[in-house]
């Protein structure tokens, strides 16, 4: 007992010293943890701490479904509800291409049609940690684009639920049609149960689970969490479902703001030992089989994120820059890609899925932070005709909509067509600019003469609007960024 003791506290131990070290390069934290977990555990060469991955599976488990459970409780469903139709269309180009990609590439490996589904959810669902902790590590809260990508990650989230009751027929082994309707009715009469649960049972949850007492709070609500998710897979639904529902049904009551601040750190540690205990059931000497699949799976994934992050451009009005963050921000795979692998090996599916997802995980997880911090280079070969406007000159600018020059604009609309200065002095402009704030109308910094800058260094006039056909993009000199006003309801994300 002791020896276990001190190989488990070693190792979790490891995994903090290791992500912390992570964290210093900008390197998101659950790479590290399954990479310790991988180091220290049975299959490598060197110290193993952990012989039998079995022993911490109970462990693991709560921490599944207390992760689940905390996406529940956070669930933003008013703001994603209210964010408009463009946001859903998105989200849903943003799922299809993604899953569909990878449903398609798994069936082309051929590992079977439940390990395909699998794959299609690993490859198809982003990370929402990574995502959230990019935004805020590069300074892009304040972006145009930043609340829609988070309605679209947060969409995500609401989609896993309905693919995990869609695909635990086909991890529970179900071949005939009756048996696939059958579980599948199954999950989605429990998901209805607990939906029904949160829109006129939330009180008596949170009578249930209620206390003065932050420890007793705490120790009741896991209790209730453990409990319904137990529940869900007796009856044969996954307990990340019923994970997930019941801190949508908490979500509803009185102690939600305190229950939010109490699961946090619960979660942070068991999440953590989750990922450490899924690194050490990974075979290492598997990832040569899997290397070129798994490089192959990284080029799809690269490619179909920057499709549909051109699509949510051009539905939203962004330039080349906005879609290179949309795109590259939500490269990251995490969480939920690492849960569908542990269900699938769970339910005895092809062992390849293990290590197939981990090291699709790893390389991904380098690879997104360091590609979303520079994006400009991407926008530089975005063409024009692939988006909504022309952004030709301004297509690598950042657009912010935290200008806190907005009231300095008093003139919108000009008749004229020339630069009046280049008139007079008799040179060439290449395009036009209009002063918001007293209508002058001026050469860009293309042109010979510059006189757009030089007015606002003369004036201190702020925000200039191109007035080019097919531009209607406003630049503000003081920020340095293009400048919009907010999209619909703006997301609040906390560090």
């Amino acid at each position: 007992m002791h020896a276990d003791l001190i190989g488990f506290g070693a190792l979790v131990l490891a995994a903090g010293l290791l992500a912390r070290a992570g964290r210093r390069v900008g390197l998101p934290s659950v790479p590290f943890y399954m990479l310790t977990g991988i180091l220290l555990g049975p299959a490598t060469p060197g110290p193993v701490l952990v012989a039998h991955p079995e022993d911490l599976a109970l462990l693991a488990s709560v921490g599944l479904v207390l992760l689940l459970f905390n996406l529940g409780v956070e669930f933003p469903v008013q703001q994603v509800f209210g964010s408009g139709r463009r946001l859903f269309i998105a989200a849903a180009c943003s799922i299809g291409l993604n899953v569909g990609a990878g449903l398609g590439f798994g069936f082309a490996l051929g590992w079977g049609t439940p390990e395909a589904f699998v794959i299609a959810g690993a490859l198809g669902i982003s990370s929402s940690a990574i995502a959230t902790k990019l935004l805020i590590e590069l300074r892009r809260l304040a972006n145009a684009e930043t609340p829609i990508i988070l309605g679209i990650i947060v969409i995500e989230d609401l989609f896993l639920a309905f693919y995990l009751a869609l695909l635990s027929p086909i991890l529970a082994g179900a071949t005939s049609p009756a048996d696939i309707a059958m579980h599948i009715g199954m999950s989605f009469g429990y998901l209805l149960l607990l939906v029904l649960v949160a829109r006129f049972g939330a009180r008596a949850i949170g009578w249930l689970i209620g206390s003065h007492e932050d420890e007793l709070l705490a120790i009741l609500m896991v209790g209730l969490v453990v409990l319904v998710a137990g529940l869900s897979a007796e009856v044969g639904v996954s307990d990340a479902i019923g994970a997930l529902m019941i801190g949508l049904v908490v979500a509803r009551t009185a102690v939600r703001e305190r229950v939010e601040r109490l699961v946090l750190p619960l979660r942070d540690v068991f999440a953590a030992v989750f990922f450490v205990g899924f690194g050490l059931s990974i075979d290492v000497g598997a990832f040569g089989t899997v290397a070129v699949p798994v490089v192959i799976a990284v080029l799809i994934t690269l490619v179909v994120n920057v499709g549909s992050g051109l699509i949510t451009a051009s539905l939203f009005g962004f330039n080349q820059r906005g879609a290179a963050n949309v795109g590259l921000t939500v490269l990251g795979r995490g969480e939920f890609s690492l849960i569908l692998a542990t269900l699938a090996l769970g339910a005895g599916l092809s062992p390849r899925i293990g290590p197939f997802v981990a090291l699709y995980v790893l390389i991904l997880a380098v690879l997104s932070p360091m590609f979303a911090a520079q994006s400009r280079y991407l926008a530089r070969f975005i063409p024009d005709q692939l988006l909504r406007h022309r952004w030709r000159y301004v297509r690598e600018e950042t657009t912010s909509t935290a200008c806190p020059h907005f009231d300095r604009i008093q003139i919108t609309e000009t008749d004229t067509d020339v630069c009046p200065q280049c008139v007079e002095s008799g040179d060439d402009w290449v395009h036009l600019r209009m002063c918001l704030t007293c209508g002058e109308v001026a050469c860009c910094d293309d042109s010979v003469n510059k006189h757009a800058t030089a007015h606002f260094e003369e004036t201190g006039h702020p925000l200039i609007r191109s007035i080019e056909p097919h531009e209607d993009w406003r630049y503000c000199y003081l920020d340095g960024a293009l400048v919009r006003e907010p999209i619909g309801p703006r997301p609040s994300v906390e560090s």
